[in-house]
Protein backbone atom coordinates (compact mmCIF):
# COMPACT_ATOMS: atom_id res chain seq x y z
CA UNK A 1 0.00 0.00 0.00
CA UNK A 2 1.51 3.30 -1.12
CA UNK A 3 1.48 6.36 1.12
CA UNK A 4 -1.04 9.08 0.17
CA UNK A 5 0.26 11.96 -1.91
CA UNK A 6 0.83 14.98 0.32
CA UNK A 7 1.17 18.06 -1.87
CA UNK A 8 1.09 21.68 -0.65
CA UNK A 9 -2.38 23.06 0.08
CA UNK A 10 -3.41 26.62 -0.73
CA UNK A 11 -6.53 28.77 -0.27
CA UNK A 12 -8.75 30.69 -2.71
CA UNK A 13 -11.10 33.36 -1.37
CA UNK A 14 -13.70 35.61 -3.03
CA UNK A 15 -14.40 38.01 -0.15
CA UNK A 16 -18.00 36.85 -0.12
CA UNK A 17 -20.69 39.18 1.21
CA UNK A 18 -23.23 37.54 3.51
CA UNK A 19 -26.75 38.61 4.45
CA UNK A 20 -26.65 41.76 6.57
CA UNK A 21 -22.98 42.41 5.78
CA UNK A 22 -21.25 45.30 4.07
CA UNK A 23 -18.37 45.04 1.61
CA UNK A 24 -16.07 46.23 4.40
CA UNK A 25 -17.22 43.30 6.57
CA UNK A 26 -16.48 40.85 3.74
CA UNK A 27 -13.01 42.28 3.14
CA UNK A 28 -12.14 42.14 6.82
CA UNK A 29 -13.28 38.52 6.79
CA UNK A 30 -10.93 37.73 3.92
CA UNK A 31 -8.00 39.21 5.83
CA UNK A 32 -8.97 37.13 8.90
CA UNK A 33 -9.03 33.96 6.79
CA UNK A 34 -5.67 34.86 5.24
CA UNK A 35 -4.07 35.39 8.64
CA UNK A 36 -5.39 32.00 9.78
CA UNK A 37 -4.18 30.30 6.58
CA UNK A 38 -0.73 31.79 7.13
CA UNK A 39 -0.60 30.52 10.71
CA UNK A 40 -1.86 27.08 9.64
CA UNK A 41 0.97 26.67 7.14
CA UNK A 42 -0.91 26.90 3.84
CA UNK A 43 1.27 27.63 0.82
CA UNK A 44 -0.66 30.38 -1.00
CA UNK A 45 -3.64 32.66 -0.48
CA UNK A 46 -5.28 33.87 -3.69
CA UNK A 47 -8.19 36.22 -4.28
CA UNK A 48 -10.30 36.33 -7.44
CA UNK A 49 -11.59 39.13 -9.66
CA UNK A 50 -15.38 39.46 -9.94
CA UNK A 51 -17.48 42.49 -10.79
CA UNK A 52 -21.03 43.67 -10.15
CA UNK A 53 -21.99 40.62 -8.07
CA UNK A 54 -23.94 41.11 -4.82
CA UNK A 55 -22.13 38.22 -3.13
CA UNK A 56 -18.52 39.09 -4.03
CA UNK A 57 -16.49 42.08 -2.79
CA UNK A 58 -13.22 41.03 -4.46
CA UNK A 59 -13.36 43.43 -7.40
CA UNK A 60 -9.71 44.53 -7.45
CA UNK A 61 -7.21 41.75 -6.67
CA UNK A 62 -4.09 43.98 -6.48
CA UNK A 63 -5.67 46.20 -3.84
CA UNK A 64 -6.91 43.26 -1.78
CA UNK A 65 -3.60 41.40 -2.17
CA UNK A 66 -1.80 44.40 -0.70
CA UNK A 67 -4.04 44.32 2.37
CA UNK A 68 -3.64 40.55 2.77
CA UNK A 69 0.14 40.72 2.38
CA UNK A 70 0.37 43.48 4.98
CA UNK A 71 -1.37 41.30 7.58
CA UNK A 72 0.47 38.03 6.84
CA UNK A 73 4.10 36.96 7.08
CA UNK A 74 5.06 33.77 5.24
CA UNK A 75 2.22 32.72 2.95
CA UNK A 76 2.41 33.62 -0.74
CA UNK A 77 -0.36 36.01 -1.82
CA UNK A 78 -1.80 36.42 -5.27
CA UNK A 79 -4.64 36.47 -7.75
CA UNK A 80 -6.79 33.58 -8.72
CA UNK A 81 -7.03 35.41 -10.94
CA UNK A 82 -6.75 38.73 -12.71
CA UNK A 83 -9.00 38.66 -15.78
CA UNK A 84 -6.56 40.03 -18.33
CA UNK A 85 -9.08 40.96 -21.06
CA UNK A 86 -10.44 43.58 -18.62
CA UNK A 87 -7.09 45.39 -18.32
CA UNK A 88 -4.18 46.64 -20.39
CA UNK A 89 -1.12 44.43 -19.70
CA UNK A 90 1.07 47.39 -18.74
CA UNK A 91 -1.32 48.38 -15.95
CA UNK A 92 -1.36 44.84 -14.54
CA UNK A 93 2.42 44.57 -14.81
CA UNK A 94 2.89 47.81 -12.87
CA UNK A 95 0.45 46.75 -10.15
CA UNK A 96 2.14 43.40 -9.55
CA UNK A 97 5.68 44.73 -9.91
CA UNK A 98 4.78 47.17 -7.13
CA UNK A 99 3.38 44.38 -4.96
CA UNK A 100 6.50 42.31 -5.54
CA UNK A 101 8.70 45.25 -4.54
CA UNK A 102 6.71 45.63 -1.31
CA UNK A 103 6.55 41.89 -0.54
CA UNK A 104 9.45 40.27 -2.42
CA UNK A 105 9.26 36.55 -3.01
CA UNK A 106 5.62 36.31 -1.91
CA UNK A 107 3.54 37.52 -4.87
CA UNK A 108 1.72 35.39 -7.47
CA UNK A 109 -0.01 36.71 -10.57
CA UNK A 110 -2.61 34.21 -11.70
CA UNK A 111 -4.18 35.26 -15.00
CA UNK A 112 -7.41 34.18 -16.67
CA UNK A 113 -9.28 35.15 -19.81
CA UNK A 114 -12.89 35.03 -18.54
CA UNK A 115 -14.61 38.38 -17.88
CA UNK A 116 -15.41 37.64 -14.23
CA UNK A 117 -18.82 39.20 -14.73
CA UNK A 118 -21.70 39.62 -17.20
CA UNK A 119 -21.16 41.02 -20.67
CA UNK A 120 -22.66 44.44 -19.89
CA UNK A 121 -20.29 44.95 -16.96
CA UNK A 122 -17.38 43.67 -19.03
CA UNK A 123 -18.20 46.32 -21.64
CA UNK A 124 -18.21 48.98 -18.91
CA UNK A 125 -14.76 47.79 -17.77
CA UNK A 126 -13.20 47.63 -21.21
CA UNK A 127 -14.85 50.61 -22.87
CA UNK A 128 -14.40 50.78 -26.62
CA UNK A 129 -10.78 49.64 -26.71
CA UNK A 130 -10.22 47.25 -29.62
CA UNK A 131 -7.32 45.71 -27.70
CA UNK A 132 -9.24 44.49 -24.64
CA UNK A 133 -10.70 41.34 -26.15
CA UNK A 134 -10.36 37.62 -25.56
CA UNK A 135 -8.79 37.27 -29.01
CA UNK A 136 -5.78 39.33 -27.84
CA UNK A 137 -5.26 37.19 -24.72
CA UNK A 138 -2.18 35.24 -25.94
CA UNK A 139 -0.54 38.43 -27.21
CA UNK A 140 -1.28 40.25 -23.96
CA UNK A 141 0.09 37.36 -21.92
CA UNK A 142 3.39 37.59 -23.78
CA UNK A 143 3.52 41.35 -23.25
CA UNK A 144 2.81 40.90 -19.57
CA UNK A 145 5.58 38.33 -19.25
CA UNK A 146 8.07 40.63 -20.94
CA UNK A 147 7.16 43.54 -18.67
CA UNK A 148 7.72 41.26 -15.67
CA UNK A 149 11.25 40.33 -16.67
CA UNK A 150 10.81 37.43 -19.10
CA UNK A 151 13.83 37.81 -21.38
CA UNK A 152 12.09 35.89 -24.17
CA UNK A 153 9.77 38.86 -24.79
CA UNK A 154 11.44 42.20 -25.61
CA UNK A 155 9.47 45.27 -24.49
CA UNK A 156 11.62 48.08 -25.86
CA UNK A 157 11.75 51.06 -23.54
CA UNK A 158 8.75 49.95 -21.47
CA UNK A 159 9.42 48.90 -17.88
CA UNK A 160 6.87 47.94 -15.25
CA UNK A 161 9.11 49.26 -12.48
CA UNK A 162 12.44 51.10 -12.55
CA UNK A 163 14.76 48.71 -10.72
CA UNK A 164 13.24 45.29 -10.10
CA UNK A 165 15.09 42.90 -7.81
CA UNK A 166 12.59 40.06 -8.21
CA UNK A 167 9.42 39.25 -10.12
CA UNK A 168 6.08 37.69 -9.21
CA UNK A 169 5.30 34.12 -10.19
CA UNK A 170 3.02 34.17 -13.23
CA UNK A 171 0.36 31.46 -13.59
CA UNK A 172 -2.28 30.77 -16.20
CA UNK A 173 -5.68 29.75 -14.87
CA UNK A 174 -8.26 27.84 -16.84
CA UNK A 175 -11.06 25.32 -16.89
CA UNK A 176 -10.55 23.91 -20.38
CA UNK A 177 -7.88 22.75 -22.79
CA UNK A 178 -7.42 26.33 -24.04
CA UNK A 179 -5.71 27.51 -20.86
CA UNK A 180 -3.73 24.28 -20.67
CA UNK A 181 -2.45 24.70 -24.22
CA UNK A 182 -1.42 28.33 -23.70
CA UNK A 183 0.29 27.60 -20.38
CA UNK A 184 2.22 24.76 -22.04
CA UNK A 185 3.24 26.92 -25.01
CA UNK A 186 4.47 29.74 -22.76
CA UNK A 187 6.16 27.46 -20.24
CA UNK A 188 4.10 28.63 -17.27
CA UNK A 189 2.57 26.87 -14.25
CA UNK A 190 -1.11 26.06 -14.74
CA UNK A 191 -4.01 26.07 -12.29
CA UNK A 192 -7.11 24.14 -13.34
CA UNK A 193 -10.31 25.60 -11.87
CA UNK A 194 -11.90 22.28 -11.01
CA UNK A 195 -14.02 23.86 -8.25
CA UNK A 196 -16.41 25.35 -10.81
CA UNK A 197 -15.68 23.09 -13.78
CA UNK A 198 -16.23 19.72 -12.17
CA UNK A 199 -17.85 18.27 -15.28
CA UNK A 200 -14.92 19.21 -17.51
CA UNK A 201 -12.19 16.91 -18.77
CA UNK A 202 -9.62 17.89 -16.15
CA UNK A 203 -7.59 14.75 -16.78
CA UNK A 204 -7.40 15.37 -20.52
CA UNK A 205 -6.51 19.05 -20.11
CA UNK A 206 -3.70 18.30 -17.67
CA UNK A 207 -2.34 15.49 -19.82
CA UNK A 208 -2.26 17.83 -22.80
CA UNK A 209 -0.50 20.48 -20.69
CA UNK A 210 2.21 18.06 -19.64
CA UNK A 211 2.61 16.50 -23.10
CA UNK A 212 2.93 19.87 -24.87
CA UNK A 213 4.93 21.71 -22.21
CA UNK A 214 7.73 23.94 -23.53
CA UNK A 215 10.35 24.55 -20.82
CA UNK A 216 11.02 28.19 -19.99
CA UNK A 217 13.95 29.79 -18.12
CA UNK A 218 11.93 30.30 -14.96
CA UNK A 219 9.87 27.12 -15.16
CA UNK A 220 11.88 24.27 -16.72
CA UNK A 221 9.24 21.70 -15.70
CA UNK A 222 5.42 21.73 -15.88
CA UNK A 223 3.68 22.55 -12.61
CA UNK A 224 0.00 21.86 -11.94
CA UNK A 225 -2.37 23.11 -9.29
CA UNK A 226 -5.98 21.90 -9.11
CA UNK A 227 -8.67 23.70 -7.14
CA UNK A 228 -11.55 22.07 -5.27
CA UNK A 229 -14.36 23.46 -3.13
CA UNK A 230 -14.32 21.91 0.35
CA UNK A 231 -15.87 22.21 3.79
CA UNK A 232 -14.95 20.13 6.84
CA UNK A 233 -16.74 20.08 10.19
CA UNK A 234 -17.04 17.89 13.30
CA UNK A 235 -19.58 15.59 11.62
CA UNK A 236 -20.68 14.95 8.06
CA UNK A 237 -24.18 16.17 8.94
CA UNK A 238 -22.86 19.48 10.26
CA UNK A 239 -20.68 19.95 7.19
CA UNK A 240 -23.68 19.37 4.90
CA UNK A 241 -25.67 21.92 6.89
CA UNK A 242 -22.88 24.52 6.80
CA UNK A 243 -22.50 23.96 3.05
CA UNK A 244 -26.13 24.95 2.50
CA UNK A 245 -25.23 28.55 1.56
CA UNK A 246 -22.88 27.31 -1.16
CA UNK A 247 -25.68 25.25 -2.69
CA UNK A 248 -27.97 28.27 -2.71
CA UNK A 249 -25.20 30.36 -4.28
CA UNK A 250 -24.61 27.76 -7.00
CA UNK A 251 -28.33 27.75 -7.78
CA UNK A 252 -28.51 31.55 -7.84
CA UNK A 253 -25.65 31.69 -10.34
CA UNK A 254 -27.41 29.15 -12.55
CA UNK A 255 -30.77 30.93 -12.41
CA UNK A 256 -29.59 34.54 -12.39
CA UNK A 257 -31.21 35.25 -9.00
CA UNK A 258 -28.09 36.81 -7.53
CA UNK A 259 -27.90 37.91 -3.93
CA UNK A 260 -25.67 37.83 -0.84
CA UNK A 261 -24.61 34.58 0.83
CA UNK A 262 -27.50 33.31 2.93
CA UNK A 263 -27.08 31.77 6.37
CA UNK A 264 -27.17 28.00 6.86
CA UNK A 265 -30.49 28.48 8.66
CA UNK A 266 -31.97 30.32 5.68
CA UNK A 267 -30.61 27.74 3.28
CA UNK A 268 -32.14 24.90 5.30
CA UNK A 269 -35.57 26.59 5.35
CA UNK A 270 -35.61 27.51 1.68
CA UNK A 271 -38.50 26.09 -0.29
CA UNK A 272 -37.38 24.87 -3.68
CA UNK A 273 -39.36 24.21 -6.82
CA UNK A 274 -39.02 20.85 -8.53
CA UNK A 275 -36.87 22.51 -11.23
CA UNK A 276 -34.56 24.07 -8.64
CA UNK A 277 -34.27 20.80 -6.74
CA UNK A 278 -33.36 19.00 -9.95
CA UNK A 279 -30.74 21.65 -10.77
CA UNK A 280 -29.17 21.27 -7.34
CA UNK A 281 -28.55 17.59 -7.95
CA UNK A 282 -25.93 18.61 -10.53
CA UNK A 283 -24.82 21.71 -8.58
CA UNK A 284 -23.67 20.50 -5.17
CA UNK A 285 -22.11 23.89 -4.39
CA UNK A 286 -19.31 22.33 -2.37
CA UNK A 287 -17.63 19.31 -3.93
CA UNK A 288 -16.14 17.66 -0.86
CA UNK A 289 -17.92 17.95 2.50
CA UNK A 290 -17.77 15.89 5.68
CA UNK A 291 -15.35 15.33 8.49
CA UNK A 292 -11.72 16.34 7.99
CA UNK A 293 -10.91 12.70 7.29
CA UNK A 294 -13.64 12.55 4.62
CA UNK A 295 -12.37 15.70 2.90
CA UNK A 296 -8.72 14.65 3.09
CA UNK A 297 -9.55 11.27 1.55
CA UNK A 298 -11.28 13.05 -1.35
CA UNK A 299 -8.34 15.44 -1.81
CA UNK A 300 -5.91 12.51 -1.76
CA UNK A 301 -7.89 10.85 -4.54
CA UNK A 302 -7.97 14.10 -6.54
CA UNK A 303 -4.22 14.64 -6.12
CA UNK A 304 -3.50 11.05 -7.10
CA UNK A 305 -5.84 11.06 -10.12
CA UNK A 306 -4.60 14.39 -11.53
CA UNK A 307 -0.99 14.02 -10.35
CA UNK A 308 -1.32 17.60 -9.10
CA UNK A 309 1.71 19.35 -7.61
CA UNK A 310 -0.56 21.50 -5.42
CA UNK A 311 -4.22 21.64 -4.38
CA UNK A 312 -6.09 24.92 -3.84
CA UNK A 313 -9.09 24.94 -1.51
CA UNK A 314 -12.07 27.08 -2.47
CA UNK A 315 -15.40 27.33 -0.68
CA UNK A 316 -18.28 29.75 -0.11
CA UNK A 317 -19.50 29.92 3.49
CA UNK A 318 -21.63 32.33 5.50
CA UNK A 319 -18.98 33.54 7.92
CA UNK A 320 -15.18 33.55 8.23
CA UNK A 321 -15.24 31.51 11.45
CA UNK A 322 -16.73 28.55 9.58
CA UNK A 323 -14.06 28.78 6.87
CA UNK A 324 -11.22 29.10 9.37
CA UNK A 325 -12.48 26.11 11.36
CA UNK A 326 -12.74 24.06 8.17
CA UNK A 327 -9.22 24.99 7.06
CA UNK A 328 -7.80 24.20 10.50
CA UNK A 329 -9.40 20.74 10.50
CA UNK A 330 -8.14 19.96 7.00
CA UNK A 331 -4.61 21.24 7.72
CA UNK A 332 -4.38 19.09 10.84
CA UNK A 333 -5.66 15.96 9.10
CA UNK A 334 -3.45 16.58 6.04
CA UNK A 335 -0.33 16.53 8.21
CA UNK A 336 -1.09 13.15 9.76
Amino acid sequence: MTAPKRVPLSVLDLATVSEGQTSADALRGTVEIAVAADQLGFSRFWVAEHHNMPAVASTSPPVLIGAVAAHTRDIRVGSGGVMLPNHMPFVVAEQFALLEALYPGRVDLGVGRAPGTDQATAAALRGVSPYLTVEHFPEHMKTLLGLLGDERVPTGRLSATPVAESFPEVWILGSSTYGAQLAAALGLPFCFAYHFARNSDVDGALQQYRDDYQPSPRYPLPWVMVSASVLAAETAEEAYYLAGPSRVMALSLRTGRLGPIVSPETAARQQLSDADRLALESLPGTQFTGTAEDVVAALEELADRTDADEIMLAGAVHDPATRIDSLARIAKAWRR
